[in-house]
């Protein structure tokens, strides 16, 4: 029988075991009901991730548990009666802690923790910001919206059917006395596998909520100085009209350049956070679209209850991050346009210095030439001088010479040739442009 195909003999991609891993890195769990759950969402990233994480394998060392392997991004662990879930993100982690509540007794109040889980959860600290906390419970009941109605804030309920009717889901979005955020799941024939999905992508809806809202806290903290920059660089570009010499708009340039340093310094603080809130808030609504099915008569929806506090959030996280890109475009323009009058001020300087060099140039040209002029008439006086002793020296030896007639003859002759030389050498030590402004004047 011939051997099975297998891949041992291909080059696999060294990413490859990790990318057909993604899809079951955070199954669903099963659960059945009752239940009562906690859900904490740290804020962490970096150094605080890696020690969130030593911390947390640490602990479950000491309980006796196994710990998570060194890559994972989710463990799931029992503690007895309480069950932990751990989940790692890009710049969270959560902990959910799970119980039963099927035998609990009659006194005991929606959102009461059990004391197993008080203890555990106590024991394990964590140095990350706490951003989110759930308190979220499961239950047998037949009257869904008289429960939720005895449970929440009145004013600001929201319940929806799940999608098959199987459940209904109900929430104020409130921080009660204790600082939780309270969901009521109502089971009404929910199998393990969907109470195990609908309660993660609960959970999900309430953290990427909160999540996606820091970017209103960061808009709002970056509006001050985004409308002082705009107000400002509007005074600049007035000020440009009527600025006039290198001084001035070389001042303007600099203040212009502070202001962009500035501003793109809030801008890159702000990239992640906005972009960040987008990416949530798409999760939310995709999470809300696979809950959601037929409305619960007289009660706002989920999607219509958080549609009206966290549209008008993200559209001003969406208007600021416009803003930015608009005023950053802006500023780039502007500098533009007053470093090209500096340059053109510079160049006009540089211009009016070349002239003044030039003009120089010429006088010490028209120096140089009456001096050389000078210089003929005196180096043609000592040649003819020594001519006049070598004729009155071939007189006095018998030759019939007369030397005041001989030296008269050669004075042409030795300034001619004394010029002549003089205007070689020059004309040979000067550039080419030189020699013909020479020549022209």
């Amino acid at each position: 029988m011939d051997e099975q195909l297998d891949l041992a003999s291909f080059k696999l991609h060294p990413e490859r075991a990790s990318v057909l891993g993604e899809v079951h890195a955070r199954p669903f769990t099963g659960l059945v009901s009752s239940l009562g759950m906690v859900s904490f969402v740290f804020l962490a990233k970096g150094d605080d991730a890696a020690r969130d994480r030593r911390r947390f394998t640490d602990f479950c060392r000491g309980h006796k548990v196994s710990p998570p392997d060194p890559t994972a991004k989710h463990h799931q662990v029992g503690f007895g009666p309480v069950v932990l879930r751990w989940e790692q993100h890009s710049e969270f982690a959560t902990f959910t802690w799970i119980w039963s509540t099927a035998n609990s007794p009659a006194a005991r109040q929606f959102g009461d923790v059990s004391e197993a889980a008080q203890s555990l959860i106590r024991a394990l600290s964590q140095t990350g910001e706490l951003l989110a906390a759930i308190k979220l419970e499961v239950e047998r009941d037949g009257c869904p919206t008289e429960r939720a109605e005895l449970i929440f804030d009145n004013s600001s309920l929201a319940m929806v059917n799940v999608k098959g009717g199987a459940g209904v889901v109900a929430s104020d979005f409130r921080a009660d006395d204790k600082g939780f955020t309270r969901i009521l799941v109502s089971d009404l024939g929910l199998t393990p596998h969907d109470l195990g999905a609908l309660v993660q992508r609960l959970l999900e809806i309430e953290t990427y909520r909160s999540l996606a809202l820091l970017g209103l806290s960061t808009a709002l903290e970056l509006a001050p100085s985004v409308d002082r920059i705009d107000r400002r660089l509007v005074e600049v570009l007035e000020e440009m009209q009527g600025a006039k010499g290198l001084k001035l708009n070389n001042h303007l340039l600099q203040e212009l350049t502070a202001l962009a340093v500035s501003f793109e310094r809030d801008v890159a603080g702000s990239l992640f956070r906005f972009g960040a809130s987008r990416a949530y808030n798409e999760l939310v609504q995709s999470r809300l679209s696979i809950v959601e099915g037929e409305c619960v008569s007289g009660v706002p929806t989920w999607s219509s209850f958080l549609a009206r506090r966290m549209a008008p959030a993200i559209r001003t996280c969406a208007t600021m991050e416009e803003r930015q890109a608009n005023l950053s475009d802006k500023l780039a323009r502007a500098a533009d346009l007053l470093r090209t009058r500096v340059d053109v001020e510079i160049e006009k300087q540089n211009r009016d210095l070349l002239r003044s060099i030039n003009e120089r140039a010429r006088q010490q040209l028209r120096l140089q030439s009456t001096v050389e002029g000078l210089s003929v008439g005196a180096i043609g006086y000592y040649v003819v001088s020594l001519f006049a002793y070598l004729a009155k020296g071939a007189q006095d030896v018998g030759l019939h010479v007369e030397p005041a007639s001989v030296t008269a003859a050669f004075v042409p002759v030795a300034v001619g040739l004394i010029w002549l030389v003089s205007y070689n050498v020059r004309k040979r030590h000067l550039k080419p442009d030189d020699a013909s402004a020479s020549a022209g004047e």
